[in-house]
């Protein structure tokens, strides 16, 4: 069975070579056909963003409290009023620290494991036009997908699928289809957190759904500053949304921020994730009045507040007098 790609965008050199990958004979028979048939960025205006927020009230998240919850960190006052339980503002330039709120404690971080497992994938040099196929395995690992058995796609699509619809099959396959499998990808996860200085911090898993994930707010911001020089992890992150043909039936992915969506902030790089034990999470990289911010959020209680609290950064750090904010500290 052919594979066919049509897209609207380039996004890099290896791209190009996409459009010409051939699907493997072995899975000739039981693949879905995919053909990505619109990539654009979003042409409506901006629109604002909802800053009020509510509490949850579903008593199974309730049953099943999170980590930070656990930990007692969770409904604590901060002169920002943010509703995260963590929370960090860097200046990605100079690594000053302008808010922090809980940034040394460790926590489950969800899908935010998917700007490390992007940066592994892209350091392995691996052919990102080369076919992949979701199995059995991808399957299992997380059962609500849009990504049916038998899925081709190249490995740059599942890279923009996990970074950008933080779609766990196409992360899971990325790991999986790495040499030595998920544990020699977990190990070289594991190893580039310790490169980028990350010491508070340990993966299992590539899509972020096991709650052994956990990072503190600190090493997040390293993080999103590695991550950052990767242009590719840039571009795909802040996609707004693709609409692929799978199984002969076309299937609208949108960006889980619904920040990029809105377009009313400069958004460099962002992931989003939750799992019951991290909560809501976000991190992002946002230029504001010309300063490029690193912020973290995790552990964020209903479903609008981080980007809420994102929202609430921006306009407090756009209200600064000139010469302000005044440096908590510096990271090392």
């Amino acid at each position: 069975m052919s594979f066919g790609v049509a897209t609207s965008f380039q996004v890099s050199a290896a791209n190009k070579n996409s459009q010409t990958a051939k699907t493997s004979k072995s899975s000739a028979k039981t693949t879905t056909k995919l053909e990505i048939k619109k990539v654009a960025k979003s042409s409506k205006k901006s629109k604002a963003v909802r800053t009020t927020v509510t509490r949850s009230s579903d008593p199974v998240a309730e049953a099943r409290p999170s980590f930070a919850t656990a930990l007692g960190l969770r409904g604590q006052h901060d002169d920002l009023s943010l509703k995260s339980s963590v929370a960090m503002v860097v200046n990605q330039d100079t690594k000053e620290v302008y808010f922090e709120k809980n940034s040394s404690v460790s926590l489950p971080i969800a899908s935010i494991t998917k700007l490390m497992t992007a940066m592994v994938v892209l350091d392995s040099k691996l052919p990102l036009d080369e076919t992949i196929v979701i199995n059995a395995d991808d399957i299992h690992i997380y059962r609500t997908s849009r990504l049916a058995g038998g899925t081709v796609l190249t490995r740059e699509e599942a890279l923009l699928l996990a970074l950008m619809s933080s779609e766990n099959r196409a992360a899971y396959t990325l790991g999986r289809n790495y040499p030595g499998g998920i544990p020699a990808f977990v190990a070289a996860m594991n190893r580039k957190a310790k490169e980028i200085g990350m010491t508070h911090s340990h993966f299992a898993d590539p899509t972020g759904l096991m709650s052994e994930n956990v990072a503190s707010a600190e090493d997040l911001t390293r993080m999103l500053s590695a991550a950052y020089q990767y242009k590719m992890i840039r571009e795909f992150s802040t996609w707004p949304d693709l609409t692929m043909v799978i199984a002969k039936r076309p299937q609208k992915f949108l960006n889980t921020n619904r920040l990029v969506r809105a377009g009313d902030m400069n958004i460099g790089l962002q992931k989003t994730g939750f799992i019951n034990a991290a909560g809501k999470c976000l991190v992002m990289q946002a230029r504001v009045n010309n300063t490029p911010l690193l912020l973290v959020f995790l552990d964020s209680v209903g479903t609008q507040s981080r980007f809420a609290d994102a929202v609430r950064v921006r306009d407090w750090y756009e209200r600064m007098p000139s010469g302000e904010p005044h440096a908590i500290r510096r990271l090392m």
